[in-house]
């Protein structure tokens, strides 16, 4: 009773848990959540691991490696920026960086347009089963090691026994070097990325097809609208916020290269450095040949800082277009 007149005549009320600030707030909000982020912990875990605890690494990049003494007890390099210098001098460096932005905005363009391609014919597929079959065909090569795609394609380019070599000696024509001129890889390595992933990135983009409301298209079917004209006043309008996020993602990693994918279908062939000689494959040689750990970890930071850069350059232009589609 005294509780129930002090509230009524506007005494103490006590302040629910759900909206306490502070320590208190925290302990709720964990207990809460709690099998949330007991699910959460372990990956919580594997990114402390894998992608903050290197971050004190970068002090070498700064420093004289010597191996008896580690990464803390080397001494600074004089001057500090000495291996970025000593980087720079190296032609490689500037090659390795122009294949790299090359090779891979080829691969986001030519990517995007087959995975929308892609997203957009099976959409129009009705028969269940016969979608569902033709998804799995363009899903399965996403699943091929990249060891195995890179025998394939040996035994396709190889210039004495290859398949295509064959085929030209078969009709009288002359067989071609494609493992000693670089600049057919400019247009082969985009056309077995595009293979390999553009069934992975279809499956999200007929997602967001799958989602989009019916009736818009009942409604333009019973206008008079083609199926043309509703792919391309419908579908690919409403595509356009998950095309920027998916383009920002990849342009966040537009200076990160699979170095699986080059180095087993291109390895150490020389000749082909002009256009498939990437940062992480540059990276990967001198610290294998050299055994610099600071020009390589150099050149590894500097590839990191361009691509915060350039992530945040493009999605301030994404913003600008639709405040959504943006990342941040």
């Amino acid at each position: 009773m005294a509780d129930g007149r002090a509230l009524k005549h506007g005494g103490f009320q006590p302040v629910p848990w759900s909206r306490r600030k502070g320590a208190q707030g925290v302990a709720y909000e964990f207990w809460k959540n709690k099998s949330l982020y007991a699910m959460f912990i372990p990956a919580c875990v594997v990114l402390f691991l894998f992608n903050y605890l290197p971050l004190f690494g970068l002090t070498l990049v700064f420093k004289k490696f010597d191996f008896g003494k580690g990464i803390f007890g080397s001494p600074i390099q004089t001057p500090w920026y000495g291996n970025f210098e000593f980087l720079f001098k190296n032609d490689g460096v500037f090659r390795a960086v122009s294949n790299t932005l090359i090779n891979n905005s080829l691969f986001i363009v030519f990517n995007t347009a087959a995975s929308i391609l892609l997203a957009i014919l099976l959409n129009e597929i009705f028969h269940r089963r016969l979608k569902a079959i033709a998804q799995s065909m363009t899903l399965l090569p996403y699943f091929i090691s990249t060891v195995v795609i890179s025998v394939f394609i040996y035994q396709i380019f190889n210039t004495d026994n290859g398949m295509i070599n064959s085929m030209l000696r078969s009709f009288g024509m002359e067989r071609v070097s494609w493992y000693e001129t670089a600049w057919y890889w400019r247009v082969i390595l985009p056309i077995i990325y595009v293979w390999k992933n553009s069934g992975y990135m279809t499956v999200i983009y007929l997602a967001t097809i799958t989602g989009i409301d019916g009736t818009l298209f009942e409604a333009a079917e019973i206008d008079g609208a083609k199926r043309i004209q509703r792919i391309c006043y419908i579908t690919l309008p409403l595509l356009i916020p998950t095309i920027i996020t998916m383009s920002l993602l990849a342009v966040g990693r537009i200076l990160n290269s699979d170095f699986t994918f080059y180095y087993a279908i291109v390895g150490d062939n020389a000749l082909l450095f002009n256009t498939a000689d990437v940062l992480d494959t540059f990276i990967f040689r001198n610290l294998r040949r050299l055994g610099d750990f600071t020009m390589s970890g150099a050149a590894s930071f500097i590839q990191s800082i361009l691509s915060c850069v350039i992530l945040v350059a493009c999605n301030m232009f994404a913003r600008r277009y639709d405040k959504n589609a943006a990342l941040f």
